[in-house]
């Protein structure tokens, strides 16, 4: 694994109740095609790969089935303990990659806004040998969303980023939700995984600009960014934003759901 993908994956572990508290939670529709892509029944038991403050494991947890999530931040893994007390869950603090399971095997293998941190050379053989015969592998993540009608704020504060040496550096404005790449091609070329199946959704919140500029607090590349840089950022987005008549921003989100088969 690349140095700076092992500094940034870290990064998250410094804020975890910012995360908690402004990180997203996924759509219901996600857990309900999960549960019928992955053949799930309650008291099934799955596992987790970096679970953070366990957003998508209260959700599955609620719906009946038992977790074991592997974490590699030891402060979003108490905090994930804290919240997650009353449920049937195991939390390790680990990186996946080093993980020792035994002899466990599991109808699910999941990750959650987790699976593009995880060493690429590794993490499909290490998730075929945890699941059962005829298990099946799960991963998504929430990432902007640029609809069309998107708010355009995220086209005006491009100076800002563009002055502090922080481009966007894709086309702009985006490519739509239809767009944008899935990992199906990547999954089965690992040979070890068919019949994939990918499902999207699309959602927004609106922030004003203290909830706006927490969320930003939990991206690894805001938190690793020079404080004077990001201190230049957060005032214009705060001067930005409270100049609006409506002092919030419309900002959507894209989940791309991956749900392949143990081959």
């Amino acid at each position: 694994m690349s140095t700076t993908r092992e500094i940034l994956r870290r990064t998250f572990d410094s804020v975890p109740d910012l995360y908690d508290a402004a990180r997203p939670s996924y759509p219901s529709a996600l857990f309900d095609d999960l549960e019928a892509l992955a053949d799930l029944e309650p008291g099934d038991r799955l596992l987790e790969i970096g679970c953070a403050t366990g957003k998508a494991t209260r959700a599955l947890l609620e719906r009946g089935y038992s977790v074991v999530c592997v974490e590699l931040g030891a402060q979003l893994a108490e905090r994930a303990r804290l919240d997650l007390e009353p449920f049937d869950v195991e939390i390790h603090v680990a990186p996946f990659e080093g993980w020792q399971q035994g002899d466990a095997t599991f109808e699910l293998v999941f990750a959650a806004t987790a699976w593009h941190w995880v060493d690429p050379s590794i993490r499909y053989r290490k998730a075929h040998l945890l699941l059962r015969r005829g298990g099946h592998l799960a991963f998504w993540s929430a990432q902007h969303a640029f609809p069309a009608g998107f708010d355009p704020f995220f086209g005006e504060i491009q100076d800002v980023y563009d002055a502090i040496g922080e481009s966007w550096d894709d086309e702009w404005p985006p490519v739509p939700r239809d767009r944008v790449p899935d990992d199906a091609a990547e999954i089965e070329a690992s040979g070890l995984f068919d019949e994939t199946q990918v499902r999207r959704y699309v959602w927004e919140t609106l922030y004003p600009a203290d909830e706006y500029l927490a969320l930003l607090d939990t991206f690894s590349g805001h938190i690793a960014m020079d404080p004077a840089n990001r201190a230049r950022l957060y005032r214009e987005i705060r001067e930005r934003i409270g100049r609006r008549s409506d002092p919030r921003v419309r900002r959507h989100w894209l989940a791309i759901l991956h749900v392949a088969r143990r081959a």
